[in-house]
């Protein structure tokens, strides 16, 4: 518990200074993420990610490759997400998002990260975005996590849908 507070403060530094960013308040007791894919290339999928209905990041992804494991993106549809903590990762030393139940597929993350280099079938956000890149991933990340655990951090739904 600690460390999650410590984290925390550390993302409230972070964020003092960012100005286009406005707080996302909400009285529902679900927290949804709607992640919009419209740009498709053969190196990868750009897309817009809405935090309770609030256009919130840029995301990419690999291109849809028949949901093969470490290649493809995972297909359209609804899925349950949750708080993933770094003592729960090898790999990641920061709070991140574990996509559930997904078929055919394990460990599909929201995770740091900006080309598709960075990726073998996770979600990485980023603040802006052009051909097969996201921008300032960190501190997307470390935003979306602060909102999230602003609205209760729990009961999080995920819709993806291509434009």
């Amino acid at each position: 518990m600690k460390m999650l507070l410590k984290f925390v403060r550390s993302l409230f530094k972070k964020s003092r200074d960012v100005k286009s960013i406005k707080p996302i308040t909400s009285n529902l007791s679900t927290i949804n993420l709607l992640l919009i894919r419209d740009t498709f290339t053969d190196e990868s999928t750009i897309g817009e990610l809405f935090l309770n209905g609030e256009r919130f990041c840029d995301t990419l992804e690999l291109p849809y490759r028949d949901n093969q494991r470490s290649v493809s993106c995972i297909p359209t549809g609804s899925y349950k997400v949750r708080m993933r903590y770094p003592r729960e990762s090898a790999t990641r030393d920061y709070l991140h998002l574990l996509v559930q139940e997904v078929k055919d597929r394990s460990y599909i993350l929201f995770h740091k990260g900006n080309t598709a280099k960075d990726t073998r079938g996770c979600i990485l956000v980023g603040q802006g975005s052009q051909q097969d890149i996201v921008q300032n991933s960190a501190l997307a990340m470390d935003l979306l996590m602060k909102e999230i655990i602003n609205l209760g951090g729990t009961n999080i739904n995920l819709i993806i849908k291509n434009k």
